[in-house]
């Protein structure tokens, strides 16, 4: 999984404004660009937590 989220929380992510716009649709799926959708994740992905941050 790419997102590492489930498939309904990729559903809401590709809905945001400014997500890429697929290179097609097709019968039971959706194909984006990797490279644009790599891009638009290390632009708009919160950080992950590293190894010792503790969760508040």
């Amino acid at each position: 999984m790419l997102f590492g989220v489930s498939r309904q929380r990729v559903i809401q992510i590709t809905r945001r404004p400014g997500f890429p716009e697929p290179v097609a649709r097709l019968i039971g799926m959706t194909v984006w660009d990797a490279d644009e959708v790599d891009e638009w994740t290390r632009h708009n992905r919160p950080p992950r937590p590293t190894e010792g941050d503790e969760e508040r």
